[in-house]
């Protein structure tokens, strides 16, 4: 009895296997390209040599994967990575380097970009907390001239099968409608600008609005050039990330939530993503044709904080990498990568790699919550 059993659940596997690698075969994507900020940075800050003033550019960053840093804000790979390996696309070069061959995608992700640009901060009185100039509107610049060195190659497949009277633009089109595009998260170095700029949570949380429309319009000039299948992603819950508890932490219990995480960042952080949802859903009225899909990063880390157990984890708050020890191990002073800092044995079992970003065990799972669901609507492996 039990064998007859035994063979009915591996029937029941294969069908369910093959059905995945059928899902999978259908969604072939020519090219992936990646647009955001640190958490998904794969080197343009680094294109030009590695500034050492940068923590992230020195051990023990990257030891897990690449067994040297790369740029990466992690221990080892970042969400790129994990769906290219899934589409079975090489790595994506990042957009500013001179060599790279961007045919197979492009990352235009630089650590420190935000979705407002200069004018803003400085109307606000913040310029000194961007450190960086790679807002969306210089990231859509970019990946126009990655495109631009695509779509005029012959190389392109769709170019091979086309006569010489065909406009080019057209093949560019049918190119990128081929391949997936992920357009963010935005907004968290917006916020992080105010709320370490003397801004409290609820004066950021005014500026929603304008942040939100600025990643909305970025994605229709992406559906304008011709992407069909674009990823928008949410916000993370920042009340749950070690820097932010350790800089606002207060002794008040009233502003924690039951799992330990301060209640008014995160709350930024859901106006932010309803906010964003409203837009996505406007824009998935309006481009029928389109699949504009929302990632829900903030479910999916909560529920990690919420449920280490069944993630492999066994600390969520503290920093592998950091110093300081304590609850959060975390120190400006002294943060992974300076000196003082180390890491912690086994980065596998936490979720935050430096207090700020996530580990690479963090990553694979939130990539697999997008691919299958349920941390992304419609999700990107849809039958």
């Amino acid at each position: 009895m039990r064998s007859g059993r035994l063979a009915v659940a591996v029937a029941v596997a294969l069908a369910w296997a093959f059905a995945a690698s059928a899902a999978a075969a259908a969604q072939k994507y020519n090219a992936i390209f990646n647009f955001g900020d640190s958490i998904t940075d794969t080197g343009n800050l680094c294109t030009n040599g590695r500034p050492s003033q940068i923590t992230f550019t020195q051990p023990p960053y990257g030891e897990t994967y690449f067994g040297t840093p790369t740029c990466r804000c992690s221990d080892g790979r970042v969400i790129p990575d994990f769906l290219c390996s899934r589409f079975g696309l090489p790595f994506l070069p990042p957009s500013k380097s001179t060599t790279a061959d961007f045919k197979k995608g492009a990352n235009m992700a630089i650590t420190g970009a935000t979705a407002m640009d200069a004018p803003f901060f400085r109307s606000l009185g913040l310029s000194d907390k961007i450190w960086n100039n790679g807002p969306i509107s210089f990231q859509l610049q970019w990946f126009q001239q990655v495109t631009s060195a695509v779509c005029g190659q012959a190389s392109v497949p769709s170019l091979t099968t086309i006569n010489h009277h065909h406009h080019p633009h057209a093949d560019c089109k049918s190119y990128l409608a081929n391949s997936l595009f992920v357009f963010g998260e935005f907004g968290g170095n917006d916020y992080n600008a105010m709320l370490f700029g003397n801004y409290n949570a609820d004066q950021a949380s005014t500026y929603t609005p304008q942040i939100v429309s600025a990643i909305a319009a970025g994605v229709e000039k992406l559906l304008a050039m011709g992407a069909t299948d674009v990823v928008v992603p949410g916000v993370l819950p920042i009340g749950c990330f070690p820097i932010y508890l350790t800089v606002y932490g207060t002794s008040n219990s009233a502003d924690y939530d039951a799992l330990g995480c301060l209640k008014k960042f995160n709350d930024l952080s859901t106006n932010h993503n309803a906010q964003l949802q409203a837009q996505i859903s406007a824009l998935q009225a309006k481009y029928k044709s389109a699949r504009i899909m929302y990632a829900d990063f903030y479910s999916a880390v909560y529920d990690m904080v919420k449920n280490p157990g069944s993630y492999g984890f066994s600390s969520v708050f503290q920093a592998c990498c950091g110093s300081g020890g304590g609850k959060y191990n975390y120190q400006n002073s002294a943060r992974c990568g300076m000196s003082g800092a180390s890491a912690c044995s086994s980065p596998a079992s936490h979720l935050s790699w430096d207090g700020i970003h996530l580990t690479e065990a963090a990553y694979k799972q939130i990539t697999d919550g997008w691919l299958n669901g349920p941390y992304c609507r419609p999700a990107i492996l849809h039958s």
